[in-house]
């Protein structure tokens, strides 16, 4: 049996599975006397602490096992406890609904969990885990319920859950776990995430496999394709034992690339950089081998909170990220991306029928003034700290990119008042996501220091295809004729401008995408931390003459199979590092 899931974290598994059943604890609600709401507070104040101080030996154990970039993951669950939004909601809701602590947190967690899970941003959706692991351990405290162990294994296994929270993940025995596969998650999820830092092949959102694999099932566990497959033949188990032995060839050779240049095998460079939502993403980036920062996802400051950040809160958020790779290494900030479908409480923003269409990103920002106002402060600032740059999502016209750059330099007017520090020469671009943006690029470009193409949101608005519906997915491929076009209208546009030109969808990692970007004259290739060095061991074995060919051709084919087919064939390498 053959099971299809999202290939989280890369290598392959072969062995005995392990299904985890994770004990439901019932939350039994009791009605209180109002007299009994203050001891009720302490007795969940006294958890909330004790859960505090477990998190931190996790998070000390996951320094030493894995790294300070994962043991970050628990300083954020340490802060969840800490912040009085969660924590004190919840005590609010003890005294004023008269109810036991079990109840409330129940109830609390469940409201914040539906709020984080009902955004279209996959990064946010997934935070909602932290939630659910930071609200498990204090339910655990409260009821005196016993979690399963992931360790008591006598040989090393596949280990098969419903889900993994970070807590589960960083203390799994690598050397007892060879893989894991589970009913929910994405790629961007924290167990994801951490798989990955830790080698561990994992397979996730594979929706059922709990209850298609027992205990002792012998399976294979491929964290390439994103395939389980269930009792495998003879002939399987050697394929994929092969498979491993090539893997960890392919990672040695990978690791050699760390600290090269981004170049083609004649010569020709180009920056690699990372896609980041929180400033504790950066240091994974650095360390996957990154040249800078290409989105820094800025929505994380202003969600799970009652009101806006703060300019300093911002700045020192920015300028974490700038410090941590130091000198000349680019750092671009996107302004705030959100509205529509990703809601904020404290903004009280209308329903509308077509977010995606609809009132967000800088026609927000256009309108709330002073909340962006605050956001430019804290960007600028930074800027002083590193070679930071800037960029506006969701332009459709010239109008908004004046419109916003008069309030940047209303920003900059004050501090040159004040004698505020920062870089005058602060490059500042937008996203094209909009074909509208794509059309005037030629106009655009007169008025910007730089392009970044967001295929994600190009492509659905390309295809009129939401990219979150698998009934049209077909029709949200980056590699489509008409999107190709379109990316080949920017770049030129913007060269004929002097302007460099950059990519910050996912396709900037794929494979098979970056010769034909490459041929098109893309400049910058930003993509998630691990997709780095593939990116760059590809691009050493391939000339940009080569590249240039394959562009040409492709632009002239007619579908998107057809130019993966021609480009895979052209360049067998590509095959060989997808495995």
């Amino acid at each position: 049996m053959k099971l299809q899931g999202i290939a989280a974290a890369p290598g392959f598994s072969i062995g005995p599975a392990f299904v985890m059943q994770d004990q439901k604890v019932e939350v039994e609600r009791k009605k209180l006397l109002p007299h009994q709401t203050p001891a009720e507070v302490q007795r969940f104040t006294q958890k909330v602490n004790e859960a505090i101080e477990q998190l931190k030996v996790i998070q000390e154990q996951t320094r030493e096992k894995i790294g300070d970039e994962q043991a970050e993951i628990f300083e954020t669950h340490i802060l969840v406890l800490h912040d009085e939004e969660f924590v004190g909601r919840i005590k609010e809701v003890i005294d004023q609904e008269t109810i036991n602590a079990e109840a409330a947190l129940h109830d609390v967690t469940i409201e914040l969990v539906e709020f984080f899970e009902s955004m279209d941003n996959e990064y946010m959706k997934e935070r909602a885990a932290d939630f659910r692991d930071v609200s498990k351990r204090v339910m655990g405290l409260l009821t005196g319920a016993k979690q399963a162990s992931l360790n008591d294994f006598e040989e090393p296994v596949v280990l098969i859950a419903d889900d993994l929270t970070p807590s589960d993940t960083a203390q799994l025995d690598r050397d007892r776990v060879a893989g894991f596969a589970t009913n929910i998650g994405g790629r961007t999820s924290h167990s994801a995430i951490m798989a990955r830092s830790m080698e561990i092949p994992a397979v996730v959102g594979l929706k059922n496999v709990t209850s298609q694999v027992i205990s002792g099932d012998y399976v294979i566990l491929d964290g390439v394709s994103g395939e389980v497959f269930v009792n495998p033949t003879e002939e399987q188990i050697a394929l994929y034992q092969e498979k491993q032995v090539k893997f960890e060839e392919q990672k040695a050779e990978y690791k050699k690339y760390l600290n090269s240049a981004s170049k083609t095998a004649d010569g020709h460079q180009v920056e690699l950089v990372a896609n980041i939502g929180n400033p504790g993403d950066a240091l994974g980036a650095h360390r996957n081998g990154a040249e800078g920062i290409g989105l820094f996802r800025t929505e994380f400051l202003y969600m799970g909170r009652s009101d806006f950040p703060t300019e300093e809160e911002q700045f020192k958020a920015y300028k974490e990220v700038a410090e941590t790779f130091g000198g000349d290494h680019p750092i671009v900030i996107r302004t705030l991306d959100i509205g529509g479908d990703k809601e904020l409480d404290y903004l009280e923003l209308p329903k509308e029928m077509n977010p995606f269409l609809g009132y967000r990103a800088i026609r927000l920002c256009l309108d709330e003034v002073e909340m962006f106002k605050t956001q430019l402060r804290a960007i600028v600032r930074a800027s002083a700290f590193g070679n930071v740059k800037m960029m506006y999502p969701m332009i459709a016209t010239i109008q908004e990119l004046r419109a916003a750059n008069a309030i940047l330099a209303e920003v900059r007017a004050e501090f040159d008042e004040k004698g505020i520090a920062y870089n005058p020469k602060m490059e500042v671009g937008i996203m094209i996501e909009i074909p509208a943006a794509v059309l005037v690029s030629d106009q655009l470009a007169k008025e910007v220091d730089f392009f970044s193409i967001g295929t994600n949101d190009l492509v659905q608005y390309t295809m009129a295809a939401d990219r979150m519906n698998e009934k049209v997915s077909h029709l949200t491929q980056p590699m489509n004729p008409s999107v190709l076009r379109l990316i080949r209208m920017v770049i030129d546009n913007a060269h004929n401008e002097g302007r460099w030109v950059g990519m910050c969808g996912e396709m900037a990692g794929n494979l098979t995408a970056i010769p034909v970007l490459l041929g098109l004259g893309l400049d910058e290739f930003s993509m998630s931390a691990g997709s780095v060095l593939p990116a760059r061991v590809l691009m050493s074995k391939i000339t940009h003459e080569q590249s240039k060919r394959i562009a040409a051709e492709v632009l002239n084919m007619e579908t998107a199979d057809e130019i993966q087919v021609y480009v895979r064939e052209t360049l067998p390498v590509i095959v060989e590092m997808n495995g």
